[in-house]
C-alpha cells in the first residue's frame, strides 16, 4: 500500500482517537481510486486545489468529518459519521446524487492504542479486508471506457458467434442459404400435377403409382412368368409384366391345425 505511510506520517499530529485513522484509510483509498481532495466541509472555497494530502482541518470535528474529492469526470462528498464503536461512511456523487455507505467496526480495523507511529500491521488490523470493503461498498466502479474496435476485432468476434451457433445441437437450422451454399433447383410454377399426368414417373420424377417390379425395392423370389400351379401354365404372364396374384400361390399349403382353437375344457374325459 504504497504512500500510505507518507500520509499517515503527515497527519500524524492530528490523530487522537481510531476514526481519525479510519478516515486517513478511506482518504487514500479514495486518492488511490483517481480522486484528488479539494477541500473540508460542503461548500467549495476560493482557496481549494487538488492534492493527495488531507486538508489543515479536516479532524477539527470529531462528530463530523466532510471531505471533497474531484475525480476525472465527477466531484464527490464524502463524509464519516462515529456512532457508538463504528464509523458510517457516505460518499455522494455531487452530480448525479448517487449516495453509496459503508460502515466499518472501529475495533475490528484499528488498533487503539499505536497510533501515534505508523505500522501498518499494528495500526490498521485487516488492511487488506478493510480495504477492499471500501472499493467493493463505497467507492463507485470503474467505468470501462469503449475505445474503437478494430476490424479484426469485430470480424474474430463474428466468427466466435458463427461457430458457436453451429455447434450448438438445439439450434434450428436457416432456411436463408448462405454463402457459397447451392441453391436446389426451381421448381416451375406450372408443374403442380406433374405426378398425375406421368404415373410412372418415367421423366425422372416421382410417380403416382409404385411399380412393385421397377420400385426398386426388394422383390421376393415369386416369378409370375413361370406360372402358378393348377391355375395359371408357363408363359401366361409376359416377363416383366406387372401382376397382381388373384388367389394363392400353391393349393397344397398345409391348412390350420384342427385344435388351433380347442373348446374351454375340452380335456375333460366326460365331454
Amino acid at each position: 500500500m504504497a504512500g500510505l505511510e507518507v500520509l499517515y506520517t503527515c497527519v500524524t499530529g492530528s490523530l487522537t482517537c481510531p476514526q481519525d485513522a479510519l478516515v486517513c484509510f478511506v482518504h487514500w483509498e479514495m486518492i488511490k481510486g483517481g480522486y484528488r481532495c479539494i477541500g473540508s466541509g460542503d461548500e467549495p472555497r476560493s482557496g481549494d486545489r487538488k492534492s493527495e494530502l488531507l486538508p489543515a482541518d479536516w479532524s477539527s470535528n470529531k462528530e463530523l468529518y466532510s471531505l471533497r474529492y474531484e475525480g476525472a469526470d465527477a466531484k464527490m462528498l464524502l463524509k464519516a459519521v462515529p456512532v457508538d464503536s463504528a464509523v458510517i461512511f457516505n460518499l455522494m456523487n455531487c452530480s448525479t446524487q448517487q449516495v453509496t455507505d459503508l460502515t466499518v467496526n472501529m475495533k475490528d480495523h484499528v488498533d487503539a492504542d499505536h497510533l501515534d507511529t505508523f505500522d501498518r500491521s499494528v495500526v490498521f488490523i485487516n488492511g487488506d479486508g478493510l480495504s477492499e470493503k471500501v472499493r467493493a461498498q463505497l467507492l463507485p466502479p470503474q467505468e470501462k471506457k469503449a475505445g474503437r474496435r478494430s476490424l479484426r476485432e469485430d470480424e474474430d468476434e463474428a466468427g466466435g458467434r458463427r461457430r458457436r451457433e453451429e455447434d450448438d445441437p438445439l439450434r434450428i437450422p436457416s432456411r436463408r442459404p448462405g454463402p457459397g451454399t447451392q441453391r436446389e433447383p426451381a421448381v416451375p410454377p406450372f408443374a403442380t400435377g406433374g405426378a398425375d399426368l406421368d404415373p410412372f414417373g418415367s421423366r425422372g420424377g416421382g410417380g403416382m403409382i409404385v411399380d412393385p417390379l421397377r420400385s426398386g425395392f426388394p422383390r421376393s423370389g415369386f416369378d409370375p412368368s413361370s406360372g402358378i400351379p393348377d391355375i395359371l401354365p408357363p408363359g401366361a404372364v409376359p416377363p416383366g409384366a406387372r401382376f397382381d396374384p388373384f388367389g394363392p400361390i400353391g393349393r397344397h399349403r398345409p391348412g390350420p391345425d384342427p385344435d388351433h382353437m380347442p373348446p374351454p375344457g375340452y380335456d375333460d374325459m366326460f365331454m
